[in-house]
């Protein structure tokens, strides 16, 4: 079966909103090697993730652990970020449709953490919330046959990337196929659906306004169980997804000194380029601001 939903007004009013926006991110990003950007979107993305889940690791301690240096920590926070490295690391590795390489990630991510990563759970679970159970997931015994369905709907459904990935991320909180890690996974093949269809992906670590409004996150996954259905929450993650685009494009076009304009230019790595290439980073600036720049450069 098709995974209940309905396409909104508001769902239509975001995705010509992010594809305007995509074209932007295009424009600026692909077949430009950064990997500055990269690796500090990497950290902003498993540092969010993981404080989603309770990690206390600050994102300069994260960072020192991608760097190959010791920190001090709780042993378990700092093998889930070492296993969250490994997995991003590994993204591209993945087959977005593969039942077989999702379990494989839920093991190199949780490998250390749970009894069997990589395994469906093999008893009944609930979320709890205070003193009331929030939600209470579907029967062990059904867990495989409603994630296989799960991605069939993402293979061969003819839906939009972008309203297919927000559909398998509730679909997998419903359905909370594992003991322990569903939250994470959930935002980790979200990532990557996105990233097959959408290379800049990799340079949106859109986790980031997840953990800054994780209120309104919860929120929506509560509203589409009481609802039946996920428009609520495709609503709020599509809101996500346009909000990191728009952050990061505000980033491109804010105002800067010619010495900020070079030293960014600089460490997004572009060795070789032209004045169009300059101007189509910075689209604020005149022809002659960015010659002025570069001779500076140059000089």
């Amino acid at each position: 079966m098709k995974p209940p939903y309905t396409i909104s007004p508001k769902i239509i009013e975001l995705i010509s909103s992010i594809s305007i926006k995509l074209g932007e991110m295009n424009a600026l990003y692909l077949d430009k090697q950064e990997p500055k950007l990269r690796k500090q979107n990497r950290i902003k993305t498993i540092f969010s993730s993981l404080q989603i889940e309770g990690n206390t690791l600050s994102e300069d301690q994260i960072e020192a652990i991608v760097n190959n240096k010791k920190v001090i920590g709780p042993a378990k926070d700092i093998l889930e970020v070492k296993n969250a490295i490994q997995v991003y690391d590994a993204i591209q590795n993945f087959k977005p449709n593969s039942v077989k390489s999702f379990l494989s990630a839920h093991k190199m991510l949780m490998s250390g953490l749970v009894d069997q990563p990589g395994k469906y759970r093999n008893k009944g679970v609930g979320i709890v919330k205070g003193s009331k159970v929030a939600h209470l997931a579907p029967s062990y015994k059904n867990v495989p046959g409603l994630m296989n369905d799960l991605f069939a709907y993402l293979k061969k459904d003819e839906d939009l990337v972008l309203i297919k990935s927000c559909v398998f991320h509730y679909e997998l909180e419903f359905i909370h196929p594992f003991m322990d890690g569903n939250g994470r996974m959930g935002r980790l093949w979200q990532t990557l659906i996105l990233l097959h269809e959408y290379p800049v992906f990799e340079f949106l670590p859109f986790e980031s306004i997840i953990h800054s409004s994780q209120k309104e996150y919860y929120k929506a996954l509560s509203q589409s169980d009481n609802a039946g259905n996920s428009t609520l929450f495709i609503e709020y993650m599509l809101t996500v997804l346009d909000k990191t685009l728009k952050e990061v494009l505000g980033f491109k076009n804010k105002t800067m000194s010619s010495e900020q304009r070079l030293e960014y230019f600089v460490q997004i790595g572009m060795s070789e380029f032209t004045r169009l290439d300059y101007m189509a980073v910075f689209k604020t600036i005149s022809s002659a601001t960015a010659s002025r720049d570069l001779i500076k450069e140059w000089n």
